[in-house]
C-alpha cells in the first residue's frame, strides 16, 4: 500500500510542505545573526512548531535537504553537532528537534554527527525577553571536538545561544564552526515591512 505524504501544517496531502503552504514561506531575513533557511512567521512559524512540539518530523527531511545544499564548502566539515535541548524537554517530547535536523545534514553530507555540547540546567530560551535571551545559555563541551564543525538549531533569534555555543566548540579545540539554523525570527523592521506588503497587497 502506498502512503500519500500529508502536509505537516494544513495536514493535507500532496508534499511536505503541501505547494500551497511552501508558496507561503518566506525567505530568512537577509540581518538574520546566523544563516537561516526561512522566516520564523506565518507558516515557517507554524512548520517548527509542528515539528517541536507535535513531533511533526516529516518536516526534517526537506528543512535538512535546504540546510545540507545551502553550504558553500560542505567538504571542509569533519563533524556536525547540535544545539541541546534542555534534558527536561527532551523528556517530555521523546526527542531533540535540533538533533534530528542534525544527524539528517550529516546523513546528507556524509559525515559523522556527534554529541559535542551539554545544557546545563533547565534553562532555555522560549519565552524570555530579549535581555535574558542575550545573556544566552550555560553551555559545556562533551569531548574534544573535530577540528570542523558545522552546528544546527532549529531557531535563532537574538543568536546568543549560538555564540556561546561556538564560544564553547573554539574553546575546547575546534578550528572553525559554521553556524546554520532552520529559520530565523524577523527582525521589528522585517515585521513592519512584512506587515506594510500585506497591506499592499490588499
Amino acid at each position: 500500500m502506498l502512503l500519500r505524504s500529508v502536509c505537516p501544517i494544513c495536514r493535507q496531502p500532496g508534499g511536505v510542505p503541501c505547494g500551497p503552504c511552501r508558496d507561503q514561506l518566506r525567505p530568512a531575513p537577509t540581518d538574520a545573526p546566523v544563516p537561516a533557511i526561512i522566516s520564523y512567521e506565518g507558516v515557517g512559524r507554524e512548520l517548527l512548531a509542528r515539528l517541536k512540539y507535535r513531533d511533526a518530523r516529516q518536516a526534517v527531511a526537506p528543512l535538512a535537504d535546504a540546510l545540507a545544499a545551502a553550504l558553500i564548502h560542505p567538504g571542509l566539515i569533519d563533524a556536525v553537532t547540535w544545539i541541546p535541548t534542555t534534558d527536561r524537554r527532551r523528556r517530555e517530547r521523546g526527542f531533540d528537534q535540533a538533533e534530528l535536523l542534525a544527524r539528517a545534514v550529516a546523513r546528507r553530507l556524509g559525515r559523522p554527527c556527534r554529541r559535542l555540547l551539554r545544557r546545563r540546567g533547565d534553562d532555555h530560551q522560549t519565552g524570555r525577553s530579549r535581555a535574558e535571551r542575550l545573556r544566552g545559555p550555560s553551555l559545556v563541551a562533551v569531548g574534544v571536538p573535530p577540528r570542523n564543525v558545522l552546528l544546527i538549531d532549529d531557531v535563532v533569534t537574538t543568536g546568543a545561544t549560538v555564540r556561546a555555543a561556538v564560544e564553547v566548540l573554539i574553546g575546547a579545540g575546534a578550528a572553525t564552526v559554521q553556524a546554520r539554523v532552520a529559520a530565523a525570527t524577523p527582525s521589528m523592521l522585517n515585521k513592519r515591512q512584512s506587515r506594510a506588503d500585506t497591506f499592499c497587497d490588499e
